[in-house]
């Protein structure tokens, strides 16, 4: 397949995100493996202090299942037809019935309803609807959202479902895959402007600030801090991917479980717990002098 200008522009701009030397944070890394020690299943971390290039990891090159992360590779696959004008941003597309795969927000239309492009993207990645994301999907093509990833240097974020040739791995991993390293790297692109373009990339990242669901890693940051976000869930695996706009610089957190002897649907599921204890912990080690904590009795409220 040739590549088009667009993504010729991709590479250029994303070596960029490769330039800055990360090095290991021993102090950083023991409490890492301490939040992970005795999980129940499998779990992979990767944190990365993008003012400094100081990491820590846990399993981060690891495949893991996505679940509904993978609706960030969906959103860049769209904008690659926005930008190359297969679709407008503003586009107005029309619901039919066929589209339905749960009772989400856009599954509950009616039936010839009028939604616009930038509508699907925002419920996609806002409240995860799990509808406009396959409609979403099923106009750019998992294959192209596939062959768009393997551009911007993720060799193992792939699309799965009602992809070609990708039966195999959706058996093994469901909807999408991914590594926690790579889809730490993938916000870290968004957030430096390196996808596409710097307009679009914004944008992206933008919509990545507006979360529905708040209740796991994201309930332990400050409300007074900027984040950009995407999380996800199924009966053995729990994930999410979290920038944070900390004051004495921005850092990046991945977590992904899988195979958990936990399968509860409820906020105790020990995947829930992890992604807030090593949320709690990260915030607690990047601003030691914070005195911020959740008010008394608001566990009720995650």
């Amino acid at each position: 397949m040739k590549k088009p200008l667009i993504i010729s522009i991709i590479l250029l701009f994303g070596f960029n995100i490769f330039s800055q030397k990360l090095k290991n944070d021993p102090k950083l890394q023991k409490i890492l493996e301490k939040e992970t020690s005795g999980f129940g299943g499998q779990i992979g971390v990767y944190i990365e202090n993008l003012k400094t290039g100081q990491f820590a990891a846990v399993n981060a090159d690891t495949i893991f299942p996505t679940a509904s992360m993978i609706k960030i590779p969906i959103m860049i696959g769209t904008f690659s037809h926005i930008l190359n004008r297969k679709l407008k941003y503003d586009e107005v597309l029309t619901y039919k019935d066929s589209l339905k795969y749960d009772n989400g927000i856009v599954g509950s239309f009616r039936d010839s309803t009028k939604i616009p492009v930038s509508e699907l993207i925002y419920l996609m990645e806002s409240v995860s609807d799990n509808t406009a994301s396959l409609w979403l999907q099923g106009l750019v093509k998992g294959e192209r959202i596939n062959y768009l990833m393997d551009s911007l240097g993720m060799q193992n974020t792939r699309v799965n479902s009602r992809t070609p040739g990708r039966s195999a791995f959706q058996k093994t991993y469901g909807w999408g895959q991914t590594t926690p390293k790579e889809m730490a790297r993938l916000m870290k692109m968004l957030r430096k402007g390196e996808v596409f373009t710097p307009d679009a990339s914004h944008r992206m990242y933008k919509t990545l600030g507006n979360q529905y669901w708040d209740g796991e890693g994201l309930s332990q940051i400050p409300e007074n801090i900027k984040t950009a976000y995407k999380s996800g869930a199924v009966d053995r695996s729990k994930s999410e991917v979290m920038l944070v706009h900390a004051p004495h610089g921005d850092y990046v957190f991945c977590m992904i479980t899988k195979n958990q002897t936990d399968t509860q649907w409820n906020k105790s599921n020990e995947g829930y717990r992890a992604a807030r204890s090593i949320s709690s912990a990260l915030w607690k080690y990047f601003e030691p002098k914070s005195k911020w904590k959740l008010p008394d009795g608001y566990e009720k409220w995650l």
